[in-house]
């Protein structure tokens, strides 16, 4: 049902938290798939371990991982990698430096039943929380919210991030542009052209743990979109043209 993908760069000794956190999931319909965007770290072998460890081990702790490595391109190519790749109907991008609450799939799985069969929706979206508990996202006070992402944003005035689960046939549908001599592409660009055209279901429950830990993209953003000047014009370009 769902691919938890995380696209990691030089990340190894913050995957066995991200890992562990999968063991713990109440909901076992999934698979763990990682790109490697090139570390120079030890990532593959952490992997691998886990592999190991799966393979030896009994009960609710199994579940099938994917390791794809490829040379260094940026996070969005690894997601259109990870997106051809993927075998889960549904797509989380679960970063290397977090991690998920227990109950994470069980919640996504049984909102997105309730509008599994409606092709308007491109998919869920839930709430984040620092790993203390501080909820992220400030501003919807409705328990279900049907909207696209850009009226979350700009007509429901929600700040901060939210976890966007979205079909992995609606990432196929609308890739990552992958712009020679950039490594980097905002996000927001491709939700926002998701939005045009699907509604999530926006739910008050937290699915995702997050901090922001220091040398991430969080942290060097301006440098990074300096650096990538096309895609981070495309985006502000296509915010300048909608409808808010």
């Amino acid at each position: 049902m769902i691919t938890v993908f995380t696209p990691t760069y030089n990340r190894a000794k913050l995957l066995p938290r991200l890992y562990e956190s999968l063991c713990k999931q109440t909901f076992r319909g999934f698979e763990w798939l990682i790109v490697d965007d090139g570390s120079k770290d030890d990532t593959c072998e952490v992997v691998e371990s886990f592999m190991n460890r799966n393979d030896n081990e009994n009960g609710n702790n199994n579940f099938p991982i994917r390791y794809i490595y490829q040379e260094n391109g940026g996070k969005h190519r690894a997601i259109n990698h990870g997106v051809r790749e993927a075998k889960g109907e549904l797509l989380l991008i679960l970063d290397s430096d977090d991690s998920l609450p227990d109950n994470s799939l069980e919640l996504i799985t049984k909102v997105y039943f309730q509008i599994k069969d409606d092709e308007s929706f491109g998919g869920v979206c839930g709430y984040m929380a620092h790993h203390d508990g501080t909820i992220i996202g400030k501003g919807n006070k409705e328990n279900i919210l049907d909207t696209n992402s850009v009226d979350l944003r700009y007509r429901f005035n929600v700040k901060g991030d939210m976890c966007e689960v979205f079909k992995t046939s609606v990432l196929k549908e609308i890739p990552f542009p992958e712009i020679d001599g950039e490594k980097f592409c905002p996000e927001a660009l491709v939700w926002n052209r998701i939005a045009k055209k699907y509604r999530l279901r926006v739910f008050r429950n937290v699915i995702y743990f997050r901090d922001y830990l220091d040398g991430g993209l969080t942290d060097k953003i301006v440098k990074i979109r300096m650096n990538s000047p096309i895609a981070s014009m495309m985006c502000y370009q296509e915010i300048n043209e909608l409808d808010i």
